[in-house]
């Protein structure tokens, strides 16, 4: 019996995934739990198994072509089964009736707008242009030629993809004042949940500065007698964080709309960025590792998120958020809470600046942040109580063993 291979669900958030890569192409056999291809999800790439024993026998979405989730997307059956009966139904883009010139391609099916398989062929010899509403659209938009264009949809014919890979301002006979570049799963994401965080979310922010010359002492010491694996200031921060977050459990917190719920143990979930925008990886019960531990974690989830191989669990379940940004030189910013989190500490670099100190003008390390919070959680007050934790562990670095 056929086994339909649908855009699974591969993260809690995913609502479409891009076929980045095919790891079986149609004829190939198939064993269940193989990974028949590679997903791009809202967060990371991740390996799409093959539900079912067979042979891949229809491929009906193509690599780097976006689908809902529960989208047919093939399908694998016996070597003799009939399965001409299943597959998406085609509409809209869908390929025109070949010329007796053409040369025959193998079949394909098409899902909304160029969604098919490739099956490269060439352009008919009588001089017409094969191409799909959407991409003569695109290609008017851009202001390029499309008898320059190479077309990878069924017969030849010229698609979005074609159109979207063409150099803008050479194939054209005319220079593109502009280009669109389609959203990437990571993006669309982002922006969703932008949406549903500074709109929704009655953010306030608190901003302190705080002495970093004892802290910056500590840290030179801990390297000076490590084991080559040096400590950052995010490592000390992030550590600061989770145990300020402990003594303050009325910030580790996250509003679930009828209730908030408060955790025991502190998740940090550390802002990477990527290509495509911003991930938070999670360092899980930061306030139980030690300085060493958790720049290893952070360095290794920072990898993997760069690679887009992060697991769901890796991304998924903060209690509260940290934005560095001092490696950039940004003095003072403002982050958004990630929901259902209710707290985030944006940190500024460490500059040198002029201040008073037992009535002597001194140049001391300072660092400013800036805590966002969710005022359904956090009261201005218990925020404040916060920062104060956090600028005295900063400030006197043994308070971190206290």
């Amino acid at each position: 019996m056929a086994t339909k291979i649908v855009m699974e669900a591969l993260s809690p958030t995913m609502e479409e995934g891009t076929v980045v890569k095919w790891h079986k192409s149609e004829g190939d056999t198939v064993k269940s739990g193989e990974t028949l291809a590679e997903v791009e999800t809202d967060k990371a790439i991740m390996e799409l198994i093959a539900r079912g024993d067979g042979v891949l026998r229809r491929i009906f979405t193509g690599e780097g072509i976006a689908v809902d989730v529960g989208s047919l997307i093939g399908v694998i059956g016996s070597a003799d089964e009939d399965v001409s009966n299943i597959g998406p139904t085609p509409v809209g883009d869908s390929p025109a009736t070949p010329s007796p010139t053409e040369t025959p391609s193998a079949p394909s099916q098409t899902t909304g707008s160029d969604t098919a398989i490739d099956h490269p062929t060439v352009q008919p010899s009588d001089g017409r242009v094969k191409a799909s509403p959407l991409a003569r659209r695109l290609a008017t938009e851009r202001g390029l030629d499309l008898a320059n264009v190479s077309g990878s949809g069924p017969g030849g014919r010229i698609v979005k993809r074609d159109v979207i890979s063409a150099p803008v301002g050479v194939t054209g006979a005319m220079a593109a004042e502009y280009e669109d570049v389609p959203l990437s799963q990571i993006r669309k994401t982002i922006a969703r949940r932008l949406v549903q965080s500074i709109g929704p979310i009655p953010h306030f922010f608190l901003t302190t500065e705080i002495d970093m010359v004892n802290v910056t002492e500590a840290r030179a010491s801990l390297n000076a007698m490590g084991d080559g694996q040096k400590i950052s200031f995010n490592d000390i921060i992030l550590k600061v964080v989770a145990e300020t977050l402990i003594r303050h459990p009325d910030c580790n917190a996250w509003w679930q709309d009828d209730h908030i719920r408060y955790f025991r143990d502190a998740h940090i979930s550390v802002a990477v960025a990527i290509d495509d925008g911003l991930i938070t990886p999670v360092v899980r019960s930061a306030n139980h590792k030690t300085l060493r531990q958790i720049g290893q974690e952070v360095r290794e989830l920072a990898s993997r998120a760069k690679d887009k191989r992060l697991r769901p669990d890796e991304y998924t379940g903060g209690t509260f958020s940290v934005s560095n940004l001092g490696m950039f030189g940004i003095d003072q910013f403002t982050g958004v809470i990630n929901p259902p989190e209710a707290g985030l500490l944006a940190v500024g670099a460490i500059e040198d600046k002029a201040v008073a100190l037992d009535g002597q003008l001194v140049i001391r390390p300072r660092m400013r942040v800036t805590m966002s919070c969710d005022h359904r959680v956090i009261d201005g007050a218990a925020g404040a109580r916060f920062l104060q934790t956090a600028q005295h562990m900063l400030e006197n670095p043994l308070a971190i063993v206290w």
